[in-house]
């Protein structure tokens, strides 16, 4: 569980994007993506993946809503082994799950508060939750989001906040505490979203940028610390839509490519090695409803 207060401070928050009013726009898309060379901390294996999704963005009278699952299926490189050597019969399998409501204080107050290269400011709060198994760790990640946004003034957008993260996790391998859910220190994180289309070209660049503190200790007996990690998420898609006679933006497809050092916390120059520092290149694909 969160602590009593982030909790209250959350839910209060994300009631205001739970109980939005009707959607002045909406976007509801599936997407694929495929790659061969996934990292996990602690195995040195290339892992191959098949990654579906879900998302759903939204705006309405105060703000916009963005939701996201991933469901995500390995192959047998990411699973627990046994004296080294993986479990062939085990292939790990993991949903996780995105929420971001952000309250435009334009909109609240009616009146633009564009000004030089912002064409907006608002508070963002949300939640990150995912499952996963057939691996040697399990993560049962909980975590709450909040903090100020600001909207730069560019083609499609480009959001940059400032968010404070309550993050938490209760793995089921046995090297870790056996003391029900760990709590990390609170700790910050830049997040960047952007969807830029690239002129009349056809194509456009979207993606994130997640650049976060170390978050203390890590849940492991030892104590080890967690280290600042750096999670780049982007994609080049191009719009097919005409090929299949569809609207424009329909159906995009391209590539993308995963760059994130550290992750989870872990440091990638120690015994978590080259698995804590991700280099994937994808194949991407999305249908938008």
């Amino acid at each position: 569980m969160f602590s009593r207060k982030s909790s209250i401070i959350g839910l209060a928050l994300l009631a205001a994007g739970l109980g939005a009013q009707a959607a002045d726009w909406s976007d509801t898309s599936i997407g694929y993506r495929y790659g061969t060379s996934f990292a996990e901390p602690f195995n040195d294996k290339d892992i191959k993946k098949n990654i579906f999704n879900l998302t759903h963005a939204s705006g309405y009278k105060y703000g916009s809503n963005y939701f996201n699952v991933d469901m995500l299926m390995s192959d047998n490189n990411d699973s627990p082994t046994t004296n080294g050597i993986p479990n062939k019969q085990s292939q790990a399998h993991e949903v996780y799950v995105v929420y971001r409501h952000t309250l435009d204080f334009g909109k609240i107050t009616g009146k633009s508060l564009a000004v030089g290269p912002f064409r907006g400011f608002g508070f963002t709060a949300g939640f990150d939750f995912n499952n996963k198994s057939g691996d040697g760790y399990q993560s049962k990640k909980r975590m709450l989001v909040a903090g100020p946004t600001v909207m730069m003034d560019v083609p499609g957008f480009l959001n940059i906040s400032l968010l404070q993260l309550w993050e938490s996790n209760e793995p089921a391998r046995a090297v870790f505490r056996k003391q029900g859910r760990y709590h990390y220190d609170p700790h910050p994180m830049l997040n960047l979203a952007w969807g830029i289309p690239l002129g009349n070209s056809g194509f456009s660049f979207s993606g994130y940028a997640n650049f976060i503190a170390a978050k203390g200790d890590n849940e492991n007996v030892a104590k080890t610390k967690t280290k600042a990690e750096t999670n780049i998420d982007m994609a080049l898609l191009y719009d097919f839509s005409g090929l299949i006679g569809a609207q424009k933006n329909t159906f995009k497809a391209g590539v993308g490519y995963q760059y994130w050092k550290n992750k989870f916390g872990n440091d990638h120059n120690g015994p978590a090695g080259d698995g804590a520092f991700a280099k994937t290149p994808m194949l991407r694909a999305e249908y938008h409803f």
